[in-house]
């Protein structure tokens, strides 16, 4: 994790006093265009790859994706609301616990027991916070203006 470590260091440093004036002014909000546009990018990585059999644009483009994930976590540890680290605790508990048939007991036959075992696991995981996905038509179609948007800045529309 050596390399996680250095990368929360140099987010750290873009965004600390010395550092580049325009990480420094970075929110949530305005890194909105920036996550759709590198979520995008990770996509046409994959396709090239499957394409080409080539994955260093693939590799490339996911260490993007993780660049705005640690720039949000870090934004967000300013924040007092969370750290990169418990970003990673959640997601790691979340997918022990909806894998008891590689972390538990559950014995399963085949991908569709998996998925109808993953759907229950998330529907109980989510009883009581049916509310954070009220939010999800809404977000859709953001990401889709930002796509657009993307598509322009990029010189495709």
């Amino acid at each position: 994790m050596a390399q996680i470590d250095e990368l929360k260091d140099v987010v750290r440093k873009l965004r600390s006093e010395d550092g580049c004036p325009w990480d420094k002014v970075q929110t949530h909000e305005s890194l909105k265009p920036e996550l759709i546009e590198e979520a995008s990018e990770v996509l046409s990585g994959i396709n090239v790859y499957l394409e080409t059999g080539n994955g260093d644009s693939m590799k490339e483009e996911l260490g993007d994706l993780l660049l705005q994930i640690v720039f949000h976590a870090s934004l967000a540890e300013d924040e007092g609301l969370f750290t990169f680290e418990d970003v990673a605790e959640t997601v790691k508990n979340k997918m022990i616990e909806r894998h008891p048939h590689v972390f538990g007991e559950v014995k399963v036959d085949g991908v569709g027991e998996v998925l109808t075992n993953w759907e229950e696991i998330k529907k109980n995981q989510k009883k009581g916070k049916e509310w954070m996905d009220a939010g999800l038509p809404k977000a859709f179609e953001e990401a889709k203006d930002l796509i657009e948007k993307a598509k322009e800045r990029k010189g495709f529309k």
